[in-house]
């Protein structure tokens, strides 16, 4: 009887061994949950929405525009940032008129709140046209008016990227894929 109980618990351990060794290896390797705190993805990501991040396809290909990803907040240790990609490496990024020009072409953004502006920042200036450089991303978020993005505190290198954002869960009425932007110029 005893030795039965023994296996019986041995059993257990084995499970629960094994449940949490698969649960961190998806949440170390392939996916991590993410709250939305803050305001600056507004209308798209309202504050308090949870998502899924998929940590797989930046180790296969390269970021993409449009693509709201999860990184390294600059100058605070352990914070995560969400904002969506606007600048590819090399290619050349101004804001004029409260638009976003790459190489010298207006970006149509669709998913801005109508009426919505880009103003410049601290790191980018009005009518100021940069190159990103190699291996790093510019990054805003789709609130113009209430975000901290790469015209305050400039780019996003790729190593600092954790994620794509992939899949909304919460709430329910929202889950789902997160939406692909295509742009036109």
């Amino acid at each position: 009887m005893l030795k039965r109980i023994g296996i019986f618990f041995l059993d257990i351990l084995e499970v629960i061994v094994f449940a949490i060794a698969i649960f961190l290896f998806v949440y170390l390797l392939l996916l991590q949950p993410h709250k939305i705190k803050g305001d600056s993805m507004q209308p798209n990501f309202p504050n308090g929405e949870y998502l899924l991040t998929d940590k797989v396809s930046y180790r296969f290909r390269e970021p993409k525009r449009g693509e709201v990803i999860v990184f390294e907040a600059p100058q605070s240790e352990g914070d995560e940032f969400i904002k969506r990609i606007i600048g590819l490496p090399g290619e050349l990024v101004s804001i004029k008129e409260g638009s976003i020009f790459i190489n010298e072409k207006k970006l149509n953004e669709g998913y801005l709140a109508s009426g919505a502006v880009t103003l410049s920042g601290n790191f980018f200036k009005e009518a100021e046209e940069i190159v990103v450089p190699e291996e790093l991303y510019f990054v805003l978020g789709d609130n113009r008016l209430h975000s901290s993005d790469s015209r305050a505190w400039g780019f996003v290198p790729k190593d600092k990227i954790t994620g794509r954002a992939w899949v909304i869960y919460w709430p329910v009425a929202k889950a789902g894929p997160v939406q692909e932007v295509n742009y036109s110029f």
